[in-house]
């Protein structure tokens, strides 16, 4: 049912909105950016500089644009969701002209005081977009052919454009994020099945491609497949990560080696233990109960974001919402299998805690359109 069914005037307005925030999920939202600005601080050798406190600046700046979305109707996201998505898009082929190359990749554009990465962007305005198109088609259409080829476009371009960036990890969690949309509007179970033979099929042409002058994936790629499968076979080239990474989660036992008494991150033998890796400093000084911990929090904002969807009446405000709960679900299940050997290395940050400005911004942003959806929520009907 849509949102314009329901008399606007039975939704706060004013300063009077901001007393409908969600502020259960706020506070979580700031415990866990708390969690990762000490873990940037124990990294730092016990220094705000050079991370925790850039970190602490963007979270408050983020924090500042959760609110201001949050005070904007759900409706008017609705509205410019196609062309958050065309300018995603558009950003995503700027990065192929005039993106900055780093670690032999090119994802960002530098717009002087940032870098900013298109690609996360995209994960969100992709949910928008997909939300706003099931909103608008009858149920009746959600499984004929046609309607269900506009949103396979849709994922696919921007699925492609990130992967000649290439960011393969970025890639997924696009694809992903897009299929459970198509999912949870509905769409039959029957398309789902022919994706996962396709994915079977393309992961087979992966292999057998290697080598070949039509090699599917890059070098470094293949690369991380091997050391996912075998990370003893090469522990101070390829497997170093892992291998190291996979020690620092043992030594940290059950309840760790103390804050700031972790052996692998300060004798820097963990790398990236500031950004992809900052899951196993957590684990190393805090062992079990700290990472349970840690994921206790990020399943209870995802139940916030399940509260909010059930509790809105209209389709886009729950399927958007769903969406980013989906999404936020990817990024820390992602990166925790990845440092734990579970998945290959794809460098894919932990939300909140890792460093990093584009991803922290957009993350804070996406959860602004939660906080609107639970906001704006229509809370009964005007006589």
């Amino acid at each position: 049912m849509s949102y314009l069914e329901y008399n606007v005037k039975s939704t706060p307005s004013g300063l009077s909105k901001v007393l409908y925030l969600n502020w259960g999920l706020t506070l979580l939202i700031v415990s866990v950016a708390g969690v990762g600005f000490l873990q940037l601080y124990s990294v730092a050798g016990g220094s705000l500089q050079p991370w925790a406190e850039p970190q602490m600046k963007r979270f408050a700046l983020g924090l500042a644009a959760m609110l201001f979305v949050a005070m904007v109707p759900i409706w008017f996201w609705r509205n410019v969701s196609a062309l958050g998505y065309a300018g995603s898009v558009v950003l995503l082929i700027a990065v192929e002209l005039i993106g900055v190359e780093g670690k032999g990749a090119q994802r960002w554009i530098d717009i002087g005081f940032m870098r900013l990465q298109p690609s996360e962007l995209m994960k969100i305005t992709l949910v928008m977009v997909l939300a706003a198109y099931y909103d608008w088609l009858a149920p009746n259409k959600v499984s004929r052919p046609f309607w269900v080829l506009v949103p396979v476009l849709i994922i696919l371009v921007p699925t492609a454009l990130v992967l000649k960036q290439p960011d393969l990890g970025t890639a997924i969690l696009v694809l992903a994020a897009g299929g459970g949309i198509m999912f949870l509007a509905g769409v039959h179970w029957a398309y789902f099945a022919v994706v996962i033979a396709s994915g079977v099929g393309l992961v087979a042409a992966v292999f057998e491609s290697r080598g070949t002058s039509w090699q599917l994936i890059k070098d470094y790629q293949f690369r991380r497949i091997d050391t996912f499968l075998d990370p003893a076979s090469d522990p101070l080239g390829a497997g170093y990560h892992i291998t190291q990474s996979k020690i620092a989660l043992g030594s940290g036992g059950w309840a760790g080696r103390g804050f700031m008494q972790g052996t692998q991150s300060r004798l820097n033998f963990l790398p990236e233990k500031h950004t992809d890796f900052i899951f196993t400093t957590l684990a190393e000084e805090f062992g079990f109960v700290g990472g349970v911990s840690l994921l206790t929090l990020y399943a209870l904002i995802i139940l916030f974001c399940i509260a909010t969807a059930l509790a809105t009446r209209d389709r886009y405000s729950s399927l958007v919402t769903l969406g980013i709960a989906i999404n936020f679900f990817l990024f820390f299940a992602v990166n925790m299998s990845m440092v734990m050997g579970l998945a290959p290395v794809v460098g894919v940050p932990l939300p909140m805690v890792s460093y990093g400005g584009s991803a922290m911004l957009v993350l804070m942003a996406a959860f602004g359109i939660v906080q609107s959806a639970h906001v704006h929520r229509p809370r009964g009907r005007t006589r």
